[in-house]
């Protein structure tokens, strides 16, 4: 596969180009050496695609993780605590001890439920999110999963690999596409989301 499109935001390729540059060939050929053709195995059972052979987003997501492990990625989840309290929730929203979180909401008289946050593959305080879900995926990746390891001081860059057009069209209908992507970023204003991001669009 290859990487067909480049938006950089806030100067995020920038960013690892300069800083990181091992890192982001790294994921240029950890990209490169996934084979394509090994994901066609998908059925469809769409009345507009009843019978053609697509792209499984599940194999792939297998072969990414096979080579995003091979250079040393690894996913990364952070746990933590939220409840129904406003005033108690920026009171604990910035707190890195989830013990501590817990504590204060039980002090307060509510409800502490565990939830966590994950990316795909974390190196050296760069993430990358392989994206083949359903087209709300990216907006809570770069808006939730991104921004939150970059305000936790977990990350500096955030990298956001997705299809392209031409490739989703090989793929079930619904799934998040590029030049949709872009659009949507740049129609929400140059400072949000507030991390430094990659969107790479991806194709066979």
């Amino acid at each position: 596969m290859r990487i067909a499109q480049i938006y950089s935001h806030l100067n995020g390729l920038e960013f690892m180009l300069v800083r990181k540059p091992d890192l982001w060939r790294e994921i240029q050929q950890a990209i490169s050496n996934v084979d394509a053709s090994l994901a066609f195995e998908k059925v469809s059972r769409e009345k507009t695609m009843i019978g053609k052979i697509l792209l499984s987003p599940s194999k792939l997501n297998k072969l990414f993780k096979s080579e995003f492990m091979s250079f040393g990625w690894n996913e990364a989840r952070i746990d933590y605590f939220v409840n129904e309290d406003l005033e108690t929730t920026r009171e604990i929203v910035h707190i890195r001890d989830k013990e501590k979180q817990r504590q204060i909401i039980s002090q307060r008289g509510f409800t502490a439920y565990r939830t966590y946050n994950q990316v795909d593959f974390v190196k050296d305080k760069a993430a990358v999110e392989i994206q083949f879900g359903k087209y709300f995926s990216v907006q809570y990746d770069l808006h939730v999963k991104h921004t939150f390891f970059y305000e936790r001081g977990d990350i500096d860059v955030g990298v956001e690999v997705i299809p392209t057009h031409t490739m989703m069209s090989m793929m079930s209908t619904g799934v998040s596409w590029y030049e949709n992507e872009l659009a949507n970023i740049v129609r929400e204003g140059r400072s949000n989301p507030s991390v430094p991001v990659i969107l790479a669009g991806i194709e066979p």
